[in-house]
């Protein structure tokens, strides 16, 4: 069976074919349907790799229909480019590796996501960026009220027209809204029709429907988590789950001192909401009134293993306080240091000269009683 590497673009590909004989053909063609056609379809079944990309879903299928095997394979996996030359980098030398990495299997294959979840993750990026377009609106319209010394009362963002009618406005400020003003109004019914879509498919899924039963989850959160995982059978468990949601804990430490701090996604600035907002974020949602109140230290899906513990501690983290490290010792200008507080000592003579002096009665390095602990008899 030969081994086809396809480098995909928006306008046009790179395609190496290594046959069994070990010849080599390389060629750049358009990325239509009909192209591929043409250039693949009266060839015998091949195997076919290629990145995960936009487009590579489609391709991907149009290939599989042609009779060919195809991998999508994951972009991240370094050992996959092991042949191609690191300082030159071009779309040949990337076709010819895939062709490579098809041929010696050096690939991770990428999940594929079900014609249904892909159906709802385009809903939901759908909403996402209609409100987000209407958070623009709202931000803007409360910025303009309040160069003039207005101010709109808060609320939900879907009954802010009624509230910003309340406002007693100018004229000049009523006529620089009015074309804001004529599109949150549709824009407002398009984002009811989008969470009536996705309730009704939420209604559908009973995964879907048992997920909103954990306190702050909604519709499109669970919608959107269950769209993000797809098929759960490909996790070996909940870790690997955290780690496909970006939940990861970070570490910065150094020599003997250890420091964890809690889950954090890589690239971002969300470990602080629970793993349900943060599986909404990367499947496209992001209406804030979806979003779960924000505990931290959880990643848990809603949070609710939380609760217990914060009220144990009056409402406060269940870790223990950090332990606050003593005053450090600053030499001044006249010579002397100041000694921690924690220890009581008070301060006692330092400088350069003292320094040598302890130097010279065989103290190697920090003398550990003076600067640390104080001044001792």
């Amino acid at each position: 069976m030969d081994n086809i590497g396809l480098d995909l673009h928006k306008r046009e590909s790179q395609l190496c074919v290594l046959t069994e004989d070990g010849t080599v053909t390389e060629r750049r063609i358009p990325t239509t349907r009909e192209r591929l056609t043409a250039v693949l379809g009266s060839r015998p079944p091949a195997q076919v790799l290629l990145e995960a990309s936009t487009e590579s879903e489609w391709v991907a299928r149009h290939l599989e229909a042609l009779g060919h095997t195809v991998i999508v394979a994951d972009p991240n996996f370094a050992p996959m480019y092991a042949s191609r030359s690191r300082r030159v980098k071009t779309d040949k030398r990337d076709a010819r590796t895939l062709a490579d990495a098809c041929r010696t299997g050096a690939y991770r294959a990428a999940h594929r996501t079900s014609e249904a979840q892909r159906h709802v993750r385009a809903e939901l990026a759908v909403r996402d960026t209609l409100v987000r377009t209407r958070a623009r609106y709202i931000v803007l319209a409360k910025s303009l009220c309040r160069r003039d010394g207005l101010r709109v009362a808060p609320g939900a963002s879907g009954r802010f027209l009624s509230r910003l009618a309340a406002v007693d406005q100018p004229l000049a400020l009523r006529a620089e809204l009015t074309p804001l003003l004529a599109l949150l109004r549709p824009l407002n019914d398009e984002i009811a029709a989008a969470d009536a879509r996705i309730a009704a498919l939420a209604a559908r899924d009973p995964l879907v429907e048992r997920l909103t039963t954990a306190p702050g989850v909604g519709p499109v959160t669970a919608t959107a988590f269950v769209a993000t995982l797809d098929d759960v059978t490909r996790f070996g468990g909940a870790h690997q789950v955290e780690a496909y949601l970006g939940l990861v804990p970070t570490e910065d430490s150094s020599g003997e001192t250890q420091r964890r701090r809690d889950a954090a996604p890589r690239g971002d600035h969300e470990g602080r909401q629970p793993a349900h907002a943060l599986a909404a974020r990367r499947g496209g949602v992001g209406g804030a009134a979806e979003q779960a109140p924000r505990h931290r230290g959880s990643a848990r899906v809603g949070g609710a293993h939380c609760g217990p513990a914060r009220e144990a501690h009056g409402g406060r983290d269940a870790r223990p306080p950090a332990r606050r490290r003593p005053v450090r010792h600053v030499a001044g200008r006249d010579g002397l240091r100041r000694a921690s507080p924690a220890r009581g000592g008070g301060p006692h003579p330092g400088g350069a000269h003292a320094r040598r002096r302890r130097v010279g009665q065989g103290t190697v390095g920090r003398p550990t009683g003076a600067t640390r602990g104080g001044a001792r008899a």
